[in-house]
Order: structure tokens, then C-alpha cells, then sequence
């Protein structure tokens, strides 16, 4: 049989990412910080990229060194320029020029009540000064590895033992707790574990009692042996931690030998003490959440959305700069680098722009969604899923999911994650509307908070009365409604309203 040639026409569809669509989709999941990470990188690596007038460059990207950037591209006096500038607007692209009433300030005069606030601050930070402060020096709190130091300083050891003190402090978490392995430590160190024992007693003396303890029970001790209180019948209570944990006085009033009001008094005393002897000293500070929108309320009930300008990187395409280097070029490697980053500019620009009318259409539509929980609260939070949200402003569902990624919202009632106002849909009583998982477990808490010492709610008639609200809803998931609230069972609850809890 023999093979014969032809030619043959197929037509297929496919989805190729290139490079300016990786960076686009990039762009938007990205947080306001980690956008203001790559705009600078872009700027520092392409010439033709720079900020408006005004704006200050960022730590590193001194006027000095973007003019050493541009000086490269120099390369050589030529009457060329004159050419490429006439061809070429000598004005500045904007990133983010508004064309629409969605992106204007609103007027305050037609805000409503909520609206008085001063917007025009919000999520700028704190300005940095460059002069020296002293009070901010002085009034700076010492963390808990300096504390332990200024102790160990002061403690006497000679200077093997002082080596064994530093790497245990090296090894105390922030909570206060040596999390490190004696016997590791000491193989490391070279020395014997029964030193490395001796030495970690002597650190137990260090203030505040209980610090670079091994465990919870070891911290609880060192801090009753300072009070003077632990005496036999305490010394079986800590041992017996996890009994005490689920407040079984009648097994503990067995184990310590003592009745059940002593038994009571003991717990009290237990909660009186502290469980992380390092949390009084200040740490790393929490990262200051930035508002990506405003969200405010307007004088006839509606809710106005606005982008938070702080948090939008302006970049502009210098073109002045690009039809002076253009006229310039010599080789075709010159011109494809300038083309290149002029490319790179505009695809920039364009995904920035891009980006922002993503968030601004995609939290409008999340307010119109969510109008309720403005005006009510929790309770009236709708279910609301991805897919809703997705349908109504026309984009795809993993477009929707990028944008609310580490996005956050700035309403009257707070400031909330773009995700917070996605929950599942839990079903209504005789086919209703249906309910927030969110509002529901709001319920739920609302309820048990409002009980009493002779009325603990257990889950079956926390069921019964939210089926009386018209909320269809099993007693697992209420269950598991509690245990995510951290909330214990009403067994539990009993016991902590005998004790006094």
C-alpha cells in the first residue's frame, strides 16, 4: 500500500497567555502594598516609565540614579530627535485620567449622615518625618529578647553559662516559651544537658514569672511557687490539666482530694494567672489595613463607591524622553530594546487603569448586593457567592475571585475584606428567602451571649428557635456554626456559669 502526501486545513480554537495577560491577571489579585512593589520595580527597570510631578520616588530610586538609567540610553548628539519629536505627542499618558462620574469625587454636600467623616485621610498612613524624634525614641518599648538580656546581665553567670542563657532566649517564642530541645541545645553547645538544666532554672527567676517555660503546665507552676500556693492538692490539679480543661469537678475533687467548692476555688485561682508570659511585650506591629474603596452613605439612602486614590500607583509614559532617545537609535538591537520598553510602558499603564475599573465595577456591584447589611447590619446579610456577582458585571468567576483578593472595603460600619460579604446560602422555612451562613451564625451567637446561669441553650433548642425565625438549619451545622465562633458546648457553658465564668 502506498503513502500518499496531501495537505490538509484544520480550524481549532485555543487560549494562548501571553506575557501582557500573565501581567494583567497578575496585577489583579495583587494587594495596594505588593502593587506598590511592582510599579516600582517596573519604573526602576524601564527608563521610559516615571511618576507625576509631585509624587516621591521610592527609597533606592533617587533622581540621581534614574538619570544614570536614561544617561545609558544616550547615545550620541543627532538632528534625529527633532524628527521623532514632531512625530510624537510630548505630553504624558495618565494612568488613571476618570471619564466617568463613578470616578470623581463626590460632593459632600449630597452625602448623607455617614458621610461626615473626613475621607480624605483615610488610608494615607501616617507621615513619616525625616527630623529626628526623640520622644519616639524614648517612648519605644523594649521587646521581650531585650527584657530577658537586661536580666541575664545582671543574673551572675560566668561566661559559659551566659553562652547556654543566650541560646535559650534564642529559643523563646513571643508567647514567653522555650520551644527548643534541651538535649539538642546542649549537643549543639557542647556541653551536658544536666548544664543546660541548671542554667534554664536560673532564667526561670527572670521576670515576668512563668517566662521561657517548656509548656503551659511548667508556666502555670513557676507562677503559683511564686504565690506560695502550690501545694499538694494544686500540684494534682496540674497534673491533671486536661480534666480541669473540661471542668469535671467531680473527677478532680477525686484526684486532689478536696471537695467540689474547693475544687471551684482552685479553678479561679488557675484563671488568675497568666497563660502567655510574653504577650505583655510589644512585638512586630500589625500591619495597618489600607482601604482599597470608600463606601459611604448619600443623602437619599443610596451608597456612593469610590476607589481610594492612595492606594493607585500613577505612572506616566515620559514621550518627550522617548522621542529624544528614539532619534538616537542606531542598531536594530537600540531600537528593539526602546521599542520594547515603551511597549512594556503602555501594557502598564493599561493594566492599571484596567485593574482599578475592575474593583470599582466589581465592589459596586458587591454594595448593590449587600445594600441591607449597610443599612441593618449582620442580621441582614444576604448569601452571595462568586458566580452572582460574576453574572452581573459580565466577567468570569476566577476574575471576580482575583479582584477580591486581599481587597478591602471602608464602610460606615467598619472596614470589612471584599470576601467578608461572600456566604453561603443556608435554606428558609417552607421554601422562603434564604439566609447568610454569616447572619446565621450571628444568630447564633446573639443567642447564646443572652443566656443565663438557669438557661444554657443547647444546640437542638438553638435549632428550634431559628426554625421559629424561618431558618431551616440542622443541628450539625449549628454545631459547627459554634465550634468556628469558639464557643463551647452547654455542658461546658454550665460549668464555666458555676465557676463563676
Amino acid at each position: 500500500m502506498a503513502l500518499a502526501h496531501r495537505l490538509q486545513l484544520r480550524q481549532g480554537q485555543s487560549l494562548v497567555m501571553t506575557p501582557q495577560l500573565q501581567q494583567a491577571i497578575k496585577l489583579l489579585q495583587l494587594s495596594n502594598i505588593e502593587l506598590q512593589e511592582y510599579v516600582e520595580t517596573e519604573i526602576e527597570r524601564n527608563p521610559l516609565l516615571t511618576r507625576p510631578e509631585g509624587e516621591g520616588a521610592a527609597d533606592g530610586d533617587t533622581p540621581e540614579k534614574v538619570s544614570e538609567r536614561r544617561e545609558e540610553m544616550r547615545l550620541d548628539e543627532s538632528d534625529g530627535a527633532d524628527k521623532a519629536s514632531r512625530e510624537l505627542d510630548a505630553s504624558s499618558d495618565d494612568a488613571y485620567e476618570s471619564d466617568g462620574p463613578s470616578e470623581r469625587a463626590m460632593d459632600a454636600s449630597q452625602s448623607g449622615p455617614s458621610a461626615q467623616l473626613d475621607w480624605s485621610k483615610a488610608g494615607s498612613g501616617k507621615q513619616v518625618s525625616e527630623d529626628y524624634d526623640l520622644e519616639a525614641i524614648t517612648a519605644e518599648e523594649k521587646n521581650l529578647r531585650d527584657h530577658l538580656e537586661d536580666q541575664l546581665n545582671i543574673a551572675g553567670l560566668n561566661d559559659a553559662d551566659r553562652l547556654i542563657a543566650l541560646r535559650l532566649i534564642d529559643e523563646t517564642d513571643e508567647a514567653g516559651f522555650m520551644r527548643g530541645d534541651i538535649s539538642e541545645i546542649a549537643t549543639a553547645l557542647g556541653t551536658d544537658v544536666e548544664d543546660v538544666e541548671a542554667v534554664l532554672g536560673v532564667c526561670h527567676g527572670f521576670e515576668p514569672t512563668g517566662v521561657m517555660a517548656r509548656n503551659l503546665q511548667e508556666c502555670l507552676t513557676l507562677q503559683l511557687v511564686e504565690r506560695d500556693r502550690f501545694d499538694p492538692a494544686m500540684q494534682k490539679l496540674m497534673d491533671h490539666l486536661e480534666v480541669a480543661a473540661r471542668r469535671d469537678f467531680r473527677r478532680l475533687s477525686e484526684l486532689c482530694g478536696v471537695d467540689q467548692e474547693d475544687v471551684v476555688d482552685m479553678l479561679a485561682e488557675l484563671r488568675t494567672l497568666t497563660p502567655r508570659p510574653g504577650a505583655a511585650f510589644a512585638g512586630e506591629a500589625a500591619p495597618t489595613v489600607t482601604p482599597d474603596v470608600f463606601v459611604r452613605e448619600m443623602h437619599n439612602g443610596t451608597f456612593a463607591v469610590e476607589l481610594n486614590a492612595d492606594t493607585l500607583p500613577r505612572v506616566l509614559l515620559d514621550r518627550s524622553y522617548y522621542a529624544e532617545v528614539a532619534g538616537l537609535s542606531r542598531t536594530d538591537e537600540e531600537k528593539s530594546f526602546l521599542s520594547e520598553c515603551q511597549a512594556s510602558a503602555n501594557w502598564l499603564i493599561k493594566s492599571l487603569d484596567q485593574r482599578a475599573r475592575t474593583i470599582l465595577k466589581v465592589s459596586s456591584e458587591i454594595v448593590r448586593q449587600q445594600d441591607a447589611f449597610f443599612v441593618h447590619g449582620v442580621r441582614a446579610l444576604r448569601p452571595l457567592n462568586l458566580k452572582t456577582v460574576a453574572d452581573a458585571v459580565e466577567m468570569h468567576e476566577s476574575t471576580v475571585s482575583r479582584v477580591t483578593s486581599n481587597k478591602y472595603m471602608s464602610t460606615p460600619r467598619g472596614v470589612f475584606e471584599l470576601k467578608y460579604f461572600f456566604s453561603a446560602s443556608i435554606p428558609a422555612v417552607q421554601g422562603g428567602e434564604s439566609h447568610s451562613a454569616e447572619a446565621v451564625r450571628h444568630r447564633i451567637k446573639d443567642m447564646i451571649d443572652q443566656e443565663s446561669r438557669e438557661a444554657v441553650l443547647s444546640d437542638d433548642q438553638i435549632v428550634e428557635r431559628l426554625r421559629a425565625h424561618g431558618i431551616d438549619i440542622a443541628r450539625r451545622t449549628v454545631a459547627k456554626y459554634r465550634e468556628s465562633l469558639r464557643i463551647p458546648s452547654s455542658v461546658e457553658r454550665r460549668r464555666i456559669f458555676a465557676v463563676g465564668g
